[in-house]
Formats: C-alpha cells, sequence, structure tokens
C-alpha cells in the first residue's frame, strides 16, 4: 500500500511540474501586450521606450524565459503569488477570499451529484428498457448535452422575472451568515451538480448492469436472499468503483464549469475571478488560478486513487 501511494503522489508531483511548464509557456505566448492591457492602446502611445522597459523590467517580463519561470516557483513556494494588474489585492488575498465559495460550491455539487445520479442508476438498472429508465436516459443526456452556462442563465432570468428575486452577490462565508451564503452557492451547486449526476447515472448504470450478471450475484439470489439486498450488499458496492474513478475524473469539470457558471450567477469565487482576469487579460491571476486548479485537480485524483486501492486491494497489487 505504501509503495502505491508514493508512486501515485510521484506521478501526481512530476504531472504538477508539466502542468506549470504549459500553464507559464501558454500564458506568455497569448497574443497582446500586458502593457497594453494596463494602460490601454491610447496610454501605451504615450509612453516612451525607456518607461516601457522599465515597466517590463518591474513586472519580470524582461528577463529570459528560464529566469522568469524559475522565480514564479521560488515565488510560489514562499507563497506569493504576485499581485493583479489592476487591483491593489494580491492573488493570494483573493485565494483566501473567493476561494472558500468556489470550494462550497464544489462539495455541494458532488453530494448533489451522487444523491441524484446513484438512485437513478439503481433505477435504470433493476428495470432496463422499462418506461423508468427511457426518462432517465433521455434525462441523463439532456444534462451532458446542454451547457452548464446556458442552464444558469435560464435559472437567473427565471427567478428575476418570474419571482423578481436575485441571490446576494457580495460574498459572505458560511460561518458569518449561513442563509446569505447558501443562497450564494446553492445555484451554481444545482447546475454543476446535476450535470455531474447525469454521467454518474450513465456510468453507474452501465457498471451495474454488468456486475448484476455476475455469479456471485445469481448464486446471492440462488440462495433466496431478497433482490433489494443483493442489489445493495453485493452488486452496488463492485458497481460503484468505476464511478468513483468517474468522480475523480468530474472534478476537473466542476473546476473548468466554476468559471462560466459563476459568471452567469455574479458569484464571487474563483470562476468569476478567473473570468474577469481572462477578459482583463490580468496575466498573472490567470497564471497563478490556472496553476491552482490544477494542482487541486492532481491532488483530488491522487486522493480517489488511495481511496480506490483502500476498497479494493487487487488495486494496490497491480
Amino acid at each position: 500500500m505504501y509503495s502505491y501511494v508514493a508512486r501515485r503522489l510521484v506521478f501526481g508531483a512530476l504531472t504538477i511540474i508539466g502542468v506549470s511548464i504549459m500553464v507559464f509557456v501558454v500564458m506568455r505566448i497569448l497574443p497582446g501586450d500586458p502593457l497594453v492591457a494596463i494602460f490601454g492602446a491610447e496610454g501605451m502611445t504615450k509612453l516612451t521606450d525607456a518607461q516601457r522597459a522599465h515597466y517590463m523590467a518591474e513586472l519580470g517580463l524582461s528577463d529570459p524565459l528560464w529566469v522568469q519561470y524559475m522565480s514564479w516557483v521560488k515565488d510560489i513556494a514562499r507563497g506569493d503569488f504576485g499581485r493583479s494588474f489592476f487591483r491593489s489585492e494580491s492573488v493570494a488575498d483573493m485565494i483566501l477570499r473567493r476561494g472558500p465559495l468556489t470550494a462550497e460550491i464544489a462539495a455541494i455539487s458532488v453530494v448533489l451529484s451522487w444523491l441524484v445520479g446513484i438512485p437513478v442508476a439503481i433505477i435504470s438498472a433493476i428495470k432496463p428498457n422499462s418506461v423508468a429508465d427511457s426518462v432517465a436516459r433521455f434525462t441523463s443526456i439532456l444534462f451532458i448535452a446542454v451547457p452548464g452556462f446556458w442552464v444558469s442563465m435560464l435559472i437567473v432570468l427565471g427567478l428575476l422575472f418570474w419571482f423578481g428575486y436575485r441571490a446576494p452577490m457580495a460574498g459572505v462565508s458560511f460561518f458569518a451568515d449561513p442563509w446569505t451564503n447558501l443562497q450564494i452557492v446553492i445555484g451554481p451547486a444545482v447546475v454543476l451538480g446535476l450535470g455531474q449526476a447525469a454521467y454518474i447515472a450513465r456510468m453507474g448504470r452501465s457498471s451495474l448492469l454488468e456486475v448484476i450478471r455476475e455469479d456471485y450475484v445469481r448464486t446471492a439470489r440462488a440462495k433466496g436472499l431478497n433482490n433489494k439486498w443483493v442489489i445493495a450488499l453485493h452488486a452496488l458496492p463492485n458497481a460503484l468503483l468505476p464511478v468513483i474513478t468517474l468522480s475523480g475524473v468530474l472534478l476537473g469539470l466542476v473546476l473548468a464549469g466554476s468559471i462560466p457558471v459563476e459568471r452567469a450567477f455574479a458569484t464571487p469565487g474563483l470562476g468569476y475571478a478567473m473570468f474577469t482576469a481572462v477578459s482583463e487579460r490580468d496575466v498573472f491571476v490567470m497564471q497563478n488560478l490556472v496553476f491552482l486548479y490544477a494542482v487541486v485537480f492532481v491532488g483530488l485524483n491522487i486522493l480517489v486513487d488511495v481511496t480506490i486501492a483502500l476498497i479494493d486491494p487487487r488495486i494496490r497489487y497491480q
């Protein structure tokens, strides 16, 4: 078990290093001039060559690329994520202020996806090709096909025009005001959670249908065990292994989906901050938030892999 965890940690570290290099290179080859983003096209025409060189050096963008990369890595190791071009707030403070909201949205969406997806998968697998199964499959495909930001816009517009309701826009922590905090996070969490639930329902149905045909399940039924207990005690635990793996992959969908969904709901989380940074070409904010998302995604997938290894001993001995 220890060797398996060590291999996963080494693989995760190598992945993070690769991601850091890729993120850094992509940020540097993006079209446009950072100084144009800061001063505007008209303001750039008023800068002299000396002033331009001074500002580029001040931002650390005049050094060779490898020097810039090593400096960035050292800053991250010290917990210094730089500052926004357009705001006095540091990126670290932005993460601490906005991160809890995005974390709440992600956690609620994952719980909701399991609460909805697993029962739908069980019903579909127990009664394949029935009306309930057809409705479940149609609904799953619908939520997979429809973009989350479009559903978000429909919800926001529906609540606004039909009920005159708009969720609070100021970020409030759960401990400061639970009710206001719930109003802020519930909309994005539901949209992201239903999107994940569609994938989980389809994967769970396929996996459960395969497990139900196994010999040990037929043996349990032949011994006279109630079908509900056969599903709950024998079939479902084994069918959930691929679903757990899928949940780890879907975390990437949550992280990426939080950007347009938080923008649609005007939720002041990290996704909204990422959208704003891309719109303003705020390089340091984009670079560090993308890297943070990658680290979180890799870390959570390592946790999922270790969890699966604890549940299924066959994994850690491969």
